[in-house]
This record gives structure tokens, sequence and C-alpha cells, in this order.
């Protein structure tokens, strides 16, 4: 077998050496790195666009062009990640925590080089696991269940205790929101409708896309708005950005092991069917944030190892999602779907002759994905000091050319107008809760875990009862087996949530003189308090109005209401009551001091980017916020009356003109040009169905026009 599997390796790079196929492979790269720079795009996006293109293609060169594409996507996806706070894809959400407040230290170019440094060699590791652990995981793969999928998709929950550096609490609840969010529409196991609110939009759930882009960029926007500064505040301080990515390069090989170590876990969970994209590069940032020294205080505030263990970890997954798509025919991922599609075009079949017989096919991946990350990386490397300018750019430009874009690629979650009323809502909820000091990562991996958790606990309790909580498992006809993860999965997890909440304690009761008595806070009763009791309202309407539901659509709202309303309840009472003697530190807006223990709650939050105005007074605050509001609404109302595309050129000149105070020229140069690529882009390329619009219906004539169908 050995003699075999280096034999076919050395075929089928022999076969991917042809300049036909290397220009295929590099054409798939360029066409991923351009999606994923667009917030909203990806590889989904790309695979479903190219997989037409491949019928009368070779194996060889079908494969090697959606996986050059595919193996790239989360390499640029670190750029808008970067630069603006805005997740290209949701596998760079991570990345933000870190990357975007370097780049506004004036470290983009830094974050850029470890991001992408980190990048090649995690999808070179990716590419390495698949080329010689394909037969030695078939049977580790064949022995996980839905009990120990959902015991790993728990254990990636409770990385928000981490995730909330001086208030794990307030992690835990946001985990909740995002978990509750995510039960929205009709449940798969009895049809209940839930929480739709007579909204046809909302019978499949709601789309991540909006979701991220509301909480993320929305946000951060708004903050550069209001304070009309660019993405760089300290932009003179720094050297030309291809010296820091010299800088970024070093650190990544200073912290070889951690990339390692994350590109394991990267590889490792993204040959697990189920487990996503979107959740992987939290699982290896928290485990960061865990095992590297000084992560507590410095993580979240421009750590450059946070860059590199998000980004080591989501560039590894492409070649572990292929482990059980080549071995089983089971896709590691929606994109994988696709590629499985492609298999079954070109009559290849998943499964033991993809080991045997088409095991040249097999490398022929293995050297897409290994060759990809390289011309990928290299790309990216070029051309990375011309992007960290964009830091530079005036945000009476940047923040219109950011929204608009953010708006078409909000409106691909499912291309209907409430994906832009969902991007709305949580841009609100977003701003809210950055200005309360309330973490935001871990809404967002709340909800794209909440459709995971629910469907594996279901079939946990309805296929094993309460048997999936033991070593040992009755699998029926008196077959009893040993199965030790789920206990051991669930230990760690424990230990995982409780850590950081019992050290607190352990830190206040070291610094405090007090007495073992309470004392009621006077100064706790501000916006963030009631902002938690508004939470804890919901929760417990929520759970009495699942109360009615069969016992498939309430077992997950039930839950996690419950957990919700001790975590908030909890957080309330500690805020509430303070031993005497003891000094609550109170920030503007949030829970005054101690939160759940330790260093003052609000002092500090780390991993969520403080919402910091400077000098400004408050009424002038104020006024800003409403008019970037206003602004947002705008665009919305705008697009239902002449249509999204042509109000994206309204919206860009009246905000540079009017609200940037730029010139006329630059205006309507900088306005056309962006208008003028996305007409292309969306229009041509995508052919995306736009949504219709009160100008169609006026004048029904422009949709039977192909170039003008945009109403």
């Amino acid at each position: 077998m050995e003699v075999d599997m280096l034999g076919s390796a050395i075929e089928a790079f022999q076969n991917m050496a042809s300049l036909e196929r290397l220009g295929f492979l590099s054409f798939g790269v360029i066409i991923g790195l351009v999606l994923g720079v667009i917030p909203g795009l990806g590889g989904l996006v790309g695979l479903s666009l190219l997989l037409p293109f491949t019928f009368n293609m070779d194996p060889f060169t079908a494969l090697a062009f959606m996986m050059g594409l595919q193996a790239v996507v989360v390499t640029s996806d670190t750029i808008p990640a970067v630069l603006f706070g805005v997740p290209g894809t949701v596998g760079s959400a991570a990345t933000i925590l870190d990357g975007y407040p370097m780049a506004r230290k004036g470290e983009a170019g830094r974050a850029f080089g470890a991001a992408f440094s980190a990048s090649v060699i995690g999808g070179l590791f990716g590419a390495l696991l698949l080329g010689v652990s394909v037969p030695i995981l078939r049977p580790i793969v064949l022995q996980i269940g839905s009990p120990e999928l959902l015991a790993i998709c728990v254990f990636g929950l409770s990385l928000v205790a981490v995730l909330s550096g001086g208030s794990p609490l307030k992690g835990l609840a946001g985990a909740c929101i995002g978990l509750m969010v995510a039960t929205a529409g009709d449940d798969p196991q009895t049809g209940t409708l839930r929480w739709t609110f007579d909204s046809l939009y909302l019978w499949d759930g709601l789309p991540v896309v909006p979701l991220a882009l509301g909480l993320f960029a929305i946000p951060e926007l708004a903050d550069m708005a209001i304070t009309k500064q660019s993405i760089n505040v300290k932009a003179g301080e720094k050297r030309d950005a291809r010296f820091g990515q010299i800088d970024g390069i070093k650190d990544t090989l200073r912290n070889w092991f951690l990339v390692i170590r994350c590109s394991s876990i990267g590889s490792s969970l993204g040959a697990v069917p189920g487990i996503g994209a979107s959740v992987i590069d939290w699982i290896a940032y928290g485990h960061a944030a865990r095992s590297e020294k000084g992560a507590a205080e410095t993580f979240g505030k421009g750590d450059v190892r946070g860059v590199i263990a998000s980004e080591s970890s989501n560039n590894a997954k492409e070649g572990g999602a292929l482990v059980p798509t080549i071995a089983f025919g089971v896709p590691g991922s929606a994109s994988m779907a696709l590629i499985l599609g492609a298999f079954l075009i070109h009559g290849l079949v998943p499964g033991p002759e993809m080991l045997t017989k088409n095991l040249d096919v097999t490398y022929t991946l293995v050297w897409s994905v290994a060759i990809a990350n390289i011309l990928g990386a290299g790309i990216c490397f070029t051309f990375a000091n011309q992007l960290a300018k964009v830091a530079l750019i005036r945000i009476g430009i940047l923040a219109p050319v950011v929204l608009a874009v953010t708006y078409v690629g909000a409106f691909q979650g499912s291309r209907a107008w409430g994906d832009i009323w969902a991007l709305l809502l949580f841009g609100l909820i977003g701003w809210i809760m950055k200005r309360l000091r309330w973490p935001r990562p871990p809404l967002i991996l709340g909800f794209v875990l909440g459709g995971l958790v629910e469907r594996y606990m279901f079939i946990s309790v309805e296929r094993y009862g309460a048997d999936w909580l033991w070593i040992w498992r009755d699998y029926g006809d008196g077959n009893v087996a040993f199965a030790p993860y789920v206990p051991i999965i669930f230990a760690v997890t424990l230990y995982g949530v409780l850590a950081p909440i019992i050290k607190g304690y352990r830190a206040r009761a070291k610094t405090t003189q007090a007495a073992s008595k309470f004392g009621f806070q006077k100064a706790a009763i501000n916006p963030d308090f009631f902002f938690a009791i508004i939470l804890f309202g919901l929760f417990a309407v929520a759970f009495a109005n699942a109360s009615t539901w069969e016992f498939g659509a309430r077992l997950i709202p039930q839950v996690v209401s419950i957990a919700a309303m001790i975590f908030i309840g909890w957080l309330i009472l500690s805020a509430l009551f303070v031993a005497p003697g003891e000094k609550a530190e109170v920030s503007e807006e949030g829970i005054p001091g101690r939160g759940e223990g330790g260093a003052p709650a609000q002092s500090d939050v780390h991993f969520d980017i403080s919402a910091d105005y400077g000098d400004l007074p408050g009424s002038e605050i104020t006024k800003r916020v409403i008019t970037y509001f206003i602004w947002l609404l705008f665009f919305f109302g705008a697009s239902a009356v002449i249509g999204l595309l042509p109000a994206m050129f309204v919206f860009l000149v009246g905000y540079m003109r009017f609200e940037g105070k730029e010139t006329w020229g630059v205006t309507l140069t900088v306005a056309s040009s962006i208008w003028a690529l996305c007409y292309l882009l969306f229009h041509y390329v995508l052919v995306i169905p736009w949504p219709q619009a009160v100008v169609g219906d006026w004048f029904p004539q422009l949709r039977s026009i192909p170039w003008a169908n945009l109403f």
C-alpha cells in the first residue's frame, strides 16, 4: 500500500504539472481570493458558479479548478476582517478579534504577514493530513455518532467563557441568545413554526450572513463614522507595511508550535462531518487563549497570536473536510457537497475506490490544496502593502463604500428583503452590545452551532434516551458498547466553563477585606442593568411560549431559556449586591464592578473592541449615531423604491458628498467605479435576482431587459 500511495502521489503531481491544469488552478485561486474579500460571498457561491463549467473537463482539471477556489477563500477573507472588522466569510470571524485592533494600531501589515504565513502552513498541514491519514482516520470517523458530535458542539460553546474576558457570564448569556435565534423557523422534527412572527422569510430560519455582518460590520463602521477617524488611528507611528509583513512572518515562525496545534485542530475537526468552518476557528482561538502565556491580558487587544491561531486552523480544515468526502461520500461541509457533486459528474464514486483504484485522483486533490495555498498566500503577500494603505483612506469615503458592499453581501443570505431587515436589526443590537460592553463573538458562535446542537441532541435523546451520557451505551438488541468520548468531552467542557468564574471569585476573595454580608449596590441601576433585565424577561417569555409545543420543538428552546435565565440572573444579582467595604468600579454604561468576580467586569473586557469616542460630548455622539442610522435607513428605503443596486449609487454619492464632505470629482469617481464593479460582478457574473422595487412595479417592461433588470 505504501508503494502504491507513493506512486499515485508522484503520478498525481505529474498530472498537475501540465500548463492547462495549473492555469485552471490559478484561475480558481484568483476567483477564490476575490470572493473571500467581498463580505457575504464565499466558497459555496464560487463553487456553485464554477460547477457548470467543469462538465467538459477531465476529472483532474475539474477538481483542480474547484479546489483552487475553495482552498483560498479563507485566505483572502482575512483582508476585510483585519481592515474593517468585517468577516469576509464566517470562517474569518475569530480573526477580527485581534486583527482589527492591530490595524487600528497601525499594524495591518504585520497582521497580514502573520495571517497569510499561518494560512499557507495550515493549508499545507491539512493537505499533508489528507495525503497520509485517509486510511488511518476511516475507522475513527466511523466511531463518531450524534452524541459525540453534540459533545463537540457543547465544548465549542464552552469557549465563550474564554472569549468573554472579564465577564464569562455575559459571554454564556450571549451564546444562549445565539442558540435561541438559531431555533427560529420551521422545526425540522415536528414542523412547528417557532419565532417566525407571521413572516414567511423566517420559516427557513435566519441566514448567518446578515447576522454576522450586522453584529460586526455595522457597529465598527458606526464607530468610525461617529469619531470620523480612519481605521489606522496611529498611522504615523508604524513602518512600511512590507516590513510589517516580515514581522508577521517572524511571529508565525516564532510561534510554530501554536501553528501546528491549531492546524491539527482545524484539520481534525474538519474531518468530522457537520462541524463546519464557522466553528473551527473559534475552537482554535479558544485553545490559544487558554494555552498561550499571558493571553488573558492581551488577546482581543491586538495580539498577533490570536490571528495566527484563527488563520492556521481555518485553512487546515479544507484538507480535513475532504477526508469524509473521499472516504465515505459524506461531505464534511456545504462546500464539500458541491465537490462531491463534481465527483459524481465525472463518474467518481467516493469510498474504497478512491483509496485504491482512483488513488491518483485523491492525490490530485492533495496537490491542488497544497499548490493553491502557496499561490493564494503569494498573491496576498504581493498586494498586502497596497491593501494596508486602505486603513489610511478617509472615513467619508471608506464608510459608504464598505456599507454599500455590506448591504449587497447581506442580501446573499437568502436573497430576500428580510436579509436587509436582519442586517439593520442585528446591526443595532450589535452596536448596543458594544456600547454596553457585552461581547458579541459568543452570540455568533451560539448561532452557528445552534442548528447542530438541536439536531444532535434530538437524535441522541430519541435514539439512546439517557444512555448517551454514559461510558456504556445500549445500541439495542443487547448490544452494549464502551463509548467514553462524551463523558470525557463534557468533563473538559465543565472545567472550561467553571474555571474562569471560580478563578475570579478567588481573586476577589484575596483582594477584599469585607465581611461575608452583602449590601445593595445602587450604582448598578444603569442601561446595562436594564438590558440584562430585558434579556431575562425575553427568555422567560420564550420558555413559557415553548411549553405549548411538542417535545422535539421545545427541547432546545426550553433548555437554552433555563440556562440563560441562570446566567443572567447570576449576573444581575452579582451586580446588585456587593460585600460591604468592597469597591465596585462602574464604567460609564456597564454593570458595575465584579460582574462574576475577579477584575471589574466592565473596566477591561477582552475580545471586543471598546466603543471609545474620546472627548466627544454626549449630545454630539447622539447626533452622529442618529445621523448614521438615518443613512442606513435611507439606503434601505431607496432600495425599496428604485432597487438595491441603483440605490447603492445614490447612497454612495449622497454619503460621500454631504456627510463625508468630499468634492464632487472624488465623489463621482469613487461612486461610479464601485458601482460599475458591483454591477459587473453581481449582475453579469453571479446573475443575482435583485429584489423587486416600486419602480419595477411602475415600469414592468424594465424587468424584461437583461441589462436593466435591476428593479
